[in-house]
């Protein structure tokens, strides 16, 4: 091609395995669709009705039937006897269209609770991948009600491959078990399937990415005034107290040297009034005589300061949990430092020539082996430098880094600086160039694109920002704090009103748009999620800021806070006791704030708002009572894949979906083949499973890569930020039409609809009058809202 930019639509290469030379052609020939079709239904199977399923010739030996939500029918589809990985199958016919991309959507309850996944295949070959693939499955479960009283609709493309110059197909439904994605064999990754899957109500073909339910199927209708929740309350403090100080009294008691968590937590409970470790000397015996075992313990296998196995993840965290402790109790230890203790072979040096020892190495090493993924970056530049680094400057400040140097990874890591990769030498080896941020503009991780639970890194911000104060009382570095402020407020977009699994009124985090998450609904969040190493209050426990104190009290309102601390206090783990400790200051300090009027921008009672991301290539919005996810960039790891997964919220129900797109972007000349992976699409395919050969439909196509920056190592293939990054984007789905801008100097056009002659532009709030163009300018979005379900790419 001699044009500067290269624009593929509907699928173009990805799915229609056209050859280079085509895709102009391609692209003259499927234009963008700006008419007002509906779905363009061309056939659909109820199941449950004998007459629908007779009809297209249904086979579904192990399966049974029920009525389910609303009085309307299902079909089941059962474990297996003995119970294995793979549940029952059901195969069926349905029509398509021979020359359009084609979608299936599926009618699925919103009050079933199930974690078995449900696989589609069309004349053989699979549709998706079964983990954290580009094209999902049918379905991934869902472990608690996702929209109680309604339906949700889920929508898969088709590859054009398989259904070109076809009416009809043969369609076939395989359930599965639960997938826990950290297993590390077979049996761990793919759990059997042991009880039914869900209700499959109905299933359509059709040639519009933007699904119209029939105006006659039965809806829920949504709650109004959804009740608050009465229980649990202040109760459930006092009992995690109880456990906290239970751990505490266990670890100053025990005749075991503790591990490097086990300090760490013992230090911090020093800290803590309420705790045994209080002004109690114990402690200082306790972690002094542990220090020194650890030292031994690395003497005798210098691996530790590499990978210590008792922190959680071995090989982030160096000897910083350790260095956080001795920190913390800097001046109690200081007369033990100079003190001579014995080394591995009966010689003597003093603790503080071994404790400097130790940390160096593991300062150095970890400089020199950091992490790219950005949560897993801040755990390493925390802990793997900067508190390793804090406590060299305690024990032997000329061999410290200077506080500014220091800073530098803690400023790369929270996105304040360009990443620059890991050292040899002393020098960045820069492996994403020199401009890469491991955050947006905004405020969101880069993982590569928006991700739901990992990109929850307040935990860990607000740690590195405290980890910055000279003692527990002075305030941290000011710009890490302005930085996580911002990312609190990016994050806020995605806390969509929902209701728990009682019914009652609840925010959720939005996770059905998140690179990897495969979660639906999202986990109860308001201003911060409760997790491990995290808990609701402790971002604006850490800042003070009016915002994140409002966000607070919403959760206090709804009282979901004390439902929130039974739920995390019901997994008894050292790691989660440990975070727990922190829940009742923060909790206090809360409640001894004046009201504020901040409320999260998603609730129901907010004004309308628009939240993009041209880094990540996201977009959350409200509108009126409808909200509308969208990521653009949507897990294009090695190419251009021109997919984008939407969430979209609407009273009477709900719209999950993975659509065509349009994107434009400068190509590299490169392609990158699909191959025959079925698991996942990454990470060599994941595990292989036993039995039938499982074919991908999208084995053997290719997808264009886009350029790479100069001086950046790649090779197809290779996960990169840059290989499917587009630099604009198009998305028609319902009513609304979005053009995105990635680029920092470019301006593209938006093409608009022949048939619409006004919008409201939802970035701006101002009316238009559409004229078949609207410029869309570097690094910005506009959101058309064209009122009604129009059509779709």
């Amino acid at each position: 091609m001699t044009t500067s930019f290269l624009s593929i639509t509907l699928f173009a290469l990805a799915l229609a395995g056209l050859p280079a030379n085509a895709q102009q052609t391609f692209v003259q020939q499927n234009p963008l669709s700006t008419g007002d079709a509906q779905s363009g239904i061309i056939d659909s199977l109820t199941f449950g009705s004998a007459a629908s399923e007779a009809a297209h010739e249904l086979n579904a030996p192990n399966s049974d039937t029920v009525v389910g939500t609303l009085g309307e029918p299902a079909r089941r589809l059962l474990p297996l006897a003995p119970a294995r990985w793979e549940g029952g199958r059901m195969s069926f016919t349905l029509k398509v269209d021979p020359v359009k991309i084609n979608y299936v959507t599926v009618r699925l309850s919103g009050d079933d609770v199930t974690e078995n996944r449900l696989m589609l295949y069309v004349d053989g070959k699979q549709i998706g991948y079964r983990h954290l693939g580009d094209i999902e499955q049918l379905d991934y479960g869902t472990p608690e009600p996702a929209y109680k009283g309604r339906f949700f609709y889920n929508t898969t493309p088709i590859p054009l491959s398989v259904t070109q110059r076809k009416t009809q197909v043969q369609m076939e439904i395989r359930s599965l078990g639960r997938i826990w994605g950290y297993g590390s064999d077979f049996d761990q990754y793919q759990r059997p399937q042991t009880d039914p899957s869900r209700g499959i109500y109905r299933i359509y073909t059709h040639t519009e990415g933007f699904f119209v339910p029939p105006d006659d199927e039965k809806q829920g209708v949504a709650p109004t005034n959804a009740p608050v929740r009465t229980a649990p309350g202040p109760e459930v403090l006092e009992q995690v107290k109880a456990r906290v100080s239970r751990e505490v009294t266990n670890q100053l008691n025990g005749d075991k040297p503790l591990d490097q968590m086990h300090m760490q937590f013992l230090a911090k409970a020093s800290q803590v009034k309420w705790t045994p470790a209080y002004n109690n000397p114990k402690t200082i015996e306790r972690i002094t005589a542990s220090l020194d075992a650890l030292f031994l313990a690395y003497r005798n296998n210098p691996k530790l300061a590499i990978a210590d196995p008792g922190t959680w993840n071995s090989e982030w965290f160096g000897f910083g949990p350790t260095a956080e402790a001795m920190v913390l109790l800097q001046e109690e230890l200081k007369p033990a430092l100079d003190e001579p203790i014995s080394d591995e072979k009966g010689g003597q040096l003093t603790r503080r020539a071994a404790y400097t020892e130790m940390m160096v190495v593991a300062r150095d090493w970890h400089r020199e082996n950091r992490r790219q993924y950005t949560n897993q970056s801040m755990i390493n530049d925390l802990y793997g430098i900067y508190w390793d680094n804090r406590a060299i400057q305690v024990l032997d400040p000329t061999r410290a880094l200077p506080e500014k140097q220091a800073l530098r990874y803690l400023y790369e890591s929270v996105g304040l600086q360009p990443w620059l990769g890991s050292e040899v030498n002393g020098v960045p080896q820069k492996p994403l160039g020199d401009s890469y941020y491991q955050l947006t503009d905004k405020g969101l991780t880069r993982e590569l694109g928006y991700v739901g639970t990992y990109g929850e890194v307040l935990d860990w911000t607000a740690k590195i920002y405290n980890a910055t104060r000279s003692t527990p009382t002075q305030e941290g570095d000011p710009q890490i704090k302005a930085q996580l402020l911002k990312i609190v407020n990016a994050r806020t977009a995605f806390r969509y009103p929902a209701l728990d699994a009682d019914g009652n009124r609840v925010m959720r985090l939005e996770q059905v748009i998140g690179w990897r998450d495969s979660h639906y609904p999202g986990v109860v969040t308001y201003g911060q999620r409760a997790a491990w190493d995290g808990a609701p209050f402790q971002t604006a426990a850490a800042t003070r800021d009016p915002k994140l104190i409002g966000y607070a009290q919403q959760m206090l309102a709804d009282n979901q806070y004390f439902a929130q601390l039974q739920e995390q206090a019901q997994d008894n783990g050292f790691r989660v006791t440990a975070e727990l400790m922190e829940w009742p200051d923060e909790y206090d300090f809360i409640k001894a704030q004046p009201v504020s009027p901040h409320r999260l921008p998603m609730s129901w009672d907010q004004p309308d708002s628009v939240f993009t991301d041209e880094d990540d290539g996201v977009v959350a919005l409200k509108n009126g009572n409808e909200l509308f996810y969208v990521s653009l960039y949507w897990r294009a790891r090695f190419g251009i894949n021109n997919l984008a997964r939407v969430h979209y919220i609407t009273p009477t129900f709900d719209r999950v979906a993975v659509v065509s797109e349009e994107s434009q972007f400068e190509p590299s000349g490169m392609m990158y083949t699909l191959p025959n992976w079925t698991n996942m699409d990454f990470g060599n395919g994941g595990f292989k499973y036993p039995g039938e050969e499982l074919h991908s439909a999208l084995a053997g196509e290719q997808i264009p890569i886009a350029k790479i920056p100069d001086g950046v190592d790649f090779k197809p293939g290779q996960e990169s930020p840059y290989a499917g990054k587009a630099q604009f984007y198009t998305l028609r789905y319902g009513p609304y039409l979005i053009g995105m801008n990635t680029t920092p100097d470019k301006t593209f056009d938006l093409q608009t609809p022949t048939t619409t002659k006004r919008a409201r532009e939802l970035v701006s709030g101002r009316n238009m009058t559409l004229r078949g163009v609207v410029r869309v300018g570097p690094k910005s979005t506009v959101v058309l809202y064209m009122g009604g379900a129009t059509g779709g790419i």
